[in-house]
């Protein structure tokens, strides 16, 4: 396995990504508005082609780091699934947690962002399983 390999990556990727379009689209939309602060004209502004661009860019950094070191590692499938998930509660979940006890966010947007980061780890680590 190589330490690069682009097709696991950009399917990752794209996993995590579907994983948020659910996440924030049908499911939570409405309830993470709300938590966030944001009016419905809010919402509408800005560059949604910007936004959900550099958000897969930054997905498909997000599953580069992983791949690379699944590759390293020769993780066992088991193993995947632990770092996947165990990298979205042990690193994820915290840095998310302390930038919204600074930013006095409440508890509910952090619980549907750290939800959206859990699922969506896990989705990409599934979809690495799928390469090995």
């Amino acid at each position: 396995m190589n330490d690069f390999a682009l097709w696991p990556v950009l399917a990752g990727a794209t996993a995590f990504f579907v994983v948020g379009a659910i996440w924030y689209g049908l499911l939570f939309g409405k309830a993470w508005q709300k938590a966030a602060g944001f009016s419905d004209e809010e919402i509408q502004s800005g560059s949604i082609l910007l936004i959900f661009g550099l958000t897969f860019l930054f997905e498909m950094l997000i599953a580069m780091v992983l791949w690379h070191l699944i590759a390293r590692t020769g993780a066992a499938p088991h193993v995947v699934m632990m770092m996947s998930i165990g990298f979205a509660l042990g690193i994820m979940a915290p840095a998310i947690g302390i930038n919204y006890l600074y930013q006095r966010k409440s508890g509910v947007l952090f619980a549907i962002d750290t939800g959206h980061f859990v699922l969506g780890m896990a989705a990409m680590g599934g979809v690495f399983l799928l390469f090995l």
